[in-house]
């Protein structure tokens, strides 16, 4: 049994617990939130044990593993005194707001042979991990287009302030849904290397984005489409969508079904028609021993227990890749910053970057040498 506290008890917070308290091979030993109305209901009638204090609890618990589920400011923080202590650490997305926070984390957990992961659920969807299969695969040929979307009424009117609507807490639709979306990018397509044209609105919200568009650029000229709006109401709930546009075809993923065309059948993939055919999420799925929100909310949770009990080191979702997607946020927000003037121009807000301009964080990030 490995011995795991959860730190942060809010919407997923919870959602971690109740998967974490469930596990076969987990011991949930504390929670640990500074909101002591929660903690003492939990505590009084979850008979769960409870901390306020981050620092206490890793005095006085012997753990093995740890779940950050807090505001994303404040991760690197608590992701660091983890790893000081020898734990493994599963931690909510996004990873960090700034990328140099999370260069030494990652080497750290690399170096002291830690398993860490980040909680970019969306790989564990099976549409989605069969249109990177399929993408990998080379059946839709030379990729040239990827379009990543997510629309849903998540901010419809003003609210009041909590730490996600609160830009210097890492909250907004950019930290809260296009981080997802960037990831399937990355996951099924490979990492952009340039972004050209940038739009962040605020529709409701006073201090963050409720919309986030761009356009980016691979290495070979291929390019990809950010278009992420959480204050969209024609659509019932949060809905994410991946398109890839290939030289031999392309596909639709989401939660629910991969769809694919093919201009002509490939010999990997058997059975798979010229024309239009489709693969079920329910088909791709493998069961999971408790179902909460989706079955990838567990199987996350569980790929972090294996990879502990098998000594997995090369697992999903690393902080190495998940500072990938942080590293295309920092590019998008930088190209925002470009002058109005040169906007108005047309150029290009950030043009593909080299090691000499990213400096000696982005080298690193990258794996080149500066």
């Amino acid at each position: 049994m490995i011995k795991t506290a959860v730190l942060g008890l809010g919407k997923m917070g919870l959602s971690h617990l109740a998967i974490a308290r469930a596990h076969p091979d987990i011991e949930l030993v504390a929670g640990c939130d500074s909101n002591t109305y929660l903690t003492d209901v939990l505590s009084q009638y979850a008979g769960l044990k409870c901390y306020a204090d981050f620092d206490r609890l890793l005095a006085e618990e012997s753990l093995e593993a740890l779940i950050i589920a807090t505001p994303s400011r404040i991760h690197a923080a608590m992701v660091k005194k983890a790893l000081d202590r020898g734990l493994h650490v599963f931690c909510e997305k996004p990873f960090v707001l700034d990328p140099a926070e999370g260069v030494p984390l990652a080497e750290q957990a690399e170096q002291r042979r830690l398993v860490n992961q980040v909680g970019y659920h969306y790989r564990f969807v099976g549409a989605f991990r069969e249109a990177a299969r399929i993408v990998a695969s080379g059946a839709l040929g030379e990729v040239h287009h990827v379009r990543a979307e997510a629309y849903g009424p998540v901010v419809l009117r003003p609210s009041g302030s909590t730490w996600r609507s609160a830009k210097t807490e890492g909250g907004g639709a950019l930290y809260d849904y296009a981080c997802h979306a960037l990831d399937l990018l990355n996951f099924v397509a490979g990492t952009p290397a340039g972004v050209q044209g940038v739009a962040r609105h605020s529709v409701f919200s006073r201090d963050v984005d409720d919309e986030v568009y761009a356009l980016f650029r691979y290495p070979n000229g291929a390019s990809a489409q950010l278009s992420v709006n959480w204050s969209d109401d024609s659509h019932r709930k949060m809905s994410t969508t991946l398109s890839v546009w290939g030289t031999r075809g392309r596909l639709t993923a989401d939660r629910q079904e991969c769809q694919i065309y093919l201009r002509e059948p490939h010999d990997a993939l058997p059975g798979a028609p010229k024309g239009w055919s489709v693969r079920y999420t329910t088909d791709l799925t493998q069961e999971v021993w408790y179902y909460l929100r989706g079955e990838e909310y567990s199987a996350q949770v569980d790929h972090f227990v294996q990879n502990i009990k098998h000594g997995r080191l090369d697992g999903e979702n690393s902080f190495r890749s998940a500072l990938e997607t942080d590293r295309l946020v920092a590019m998008l927000l930088e190209a925002e910053n470009v002058p109005a003037a040169q906007r108005a121009a047309g150029i290009h807000s950030t043009p593909t970057p080299t090691p000499a301009r990213r400096g000696k964080l982005w080298a690193r990030l990258v794996g080149e040498r500066p």
